[in-house]
């Protein structure tokens, strides 16, 4: 459940820091207020858009990261809960792997049957000494 709500989160915050960052200015956009066009930051105070949003995307940024670092403890902690479901551990594997006998490749005998691989319609059939 805890786990749930930390994702939620986690998904809210990375969608409000990609909003936030989109609705930015970049570093160019300052030179356009110079001629005639800094009227449209008015809408957030004398002091422009910049300090709200730049502010309030480290804030979500810093949340994300927290969320992400709660996610990652979480998964941690799951994960070696799974100990006990019967995976074997990598010194079980070293130690059956150690223990196993190497299978020699088959090889056929000389002794074998050997087919007529002809091309006539008649079926392939096993030549003996008889």
């Amino acid at each position: 459940m805890m786990e749930s709500i930390i994702l939620i989160v986690h998904i809210v915050l990375a969608l409000g820091i990609i909003g936030f960052v989109m609705l930015q200015q970049g570093k160019g956009a300052d030179a356009g207020a110079s001629f005639g066009s800094g009227a449209s930051q008015t809408v957030f105070g004398s002091s422009g858009s910049g300090n709200f949003l730049s502010r309030t995307t480290a804030i979500l940024a810093t949340l994300f990261f927290v969320t992400s670092l709660g996610l990652g403890i979480y998964a941690k902690q799951k994960a070696e809960g799974f100990t006990d479901l019967g995976i074997p551990s990598q010194e079980v594997i070293e130690k059956l792997e150690k223990d196993t006998p190497l299978v020699e490749e088959y090889a056929p005998s000389s002794d074998a049957p050997e087919l007529d691989a002809s091309t006539s319609d008649e079926p392939a059939v096993e030549t003996t000494g008889n």
